[in-house]
């Protein structure tokens, strides 16, 4: 498999809590003109805006748990077939179980499209605890930041966009983290080995830096 330029590519990136999916997945939507879909941000976003959808979802999230297939996977739906989606898409924190796996290969079947890739992401325990409790967000392109890992070049200034706030996760604490990566191996990881079986999972080192870590994917792509 090889894609000349990225265009029409349909991704899914995964991996444990702080491995870095969604940094990587905004690497390829600069690079490629991808649609970046984490899913963590459109239902927080859902929430806010205090939609339908968002209303319904409101009770499960505050109780910590996920949200249900059907609702997840009406929203991935609508949002996949605006028009910034039309080159291509990375979806970033679903499906997060074996049961959403199975529904969005349904529901992408039913539109005609296939899941090019899966990228799962692999860092050690160790690491991903020290980059979540070091980790922020520019509060203006959303843009992640660690303390240790990755710095803007500018301090306290976002490389991508120039804004100068940031903000901490609140949850983003040590026994949160390990609930969060129990989580995980509990529910999320059956979906790797569906998608080693059908022949779609790249797995990728994601120790080393931003730059390492995209041109791992760019080869297992075979992305040129």
């Amino acid at each position: 498999m090889g894609f000349a330029n990225g265009e029409g590519l349909h991704l899914v990136m995964t991996g444990a809590p702080g491995t870095g999916k969604g940094t990587q997945a905004s690497v390829l939507k600069r690079e490629f003109g991808l649609c970046h879909l984490s899913t963590g941000e459109m239902l927080r976003e859902e929430v806010k805006k205090g939609s339908e959808i968002g209303n319904q979802l409101k009770d499960h999230l505050a109780a910590g748990g996920f949200a249900p297939d059907e609702l997840m996977i009406r929203m991935v739906s609508a949002r996949i077939e605006e028009a910034d989606c039309q080159k291509g898409f990375i979806l970033d924190g679903f499906p997060r179980t074996l049961e959403q796996a199975e529904v969005l290969a349904k529901m992408l079947k039913e539109k005609g499209i296939g899941l090019d890739a899966v990228i799962e992401i692999q860092v050690p325990d160790h690491i991903i605890i020290d980059r979540i409790l070091g980790r922020y967000t520019c509060m203006t392109c959303g843009e992640s930041y660690s303390d240790k890992y990755h710095k803007p070049k500018v301090p306290g200034v976002c490389d991508i966009c120039g804004g100068t706030k940031f903000s901490r996760r609140l949850d983003d604490t040590k026994e949160t983290i390990e609930r969060r990566l129990k989580k995980y191996r509990d529910f999320t990881y059956p979906t790797i080995a569906y998608y080693q079986e059908k022949g779609l999972l790249r797995s990728i080192d994601g120790n080393g830096t931003v730059d390492v870590v995209a041109k791992r994917i760019d080869e297992a792509l075979k992305i040129k």
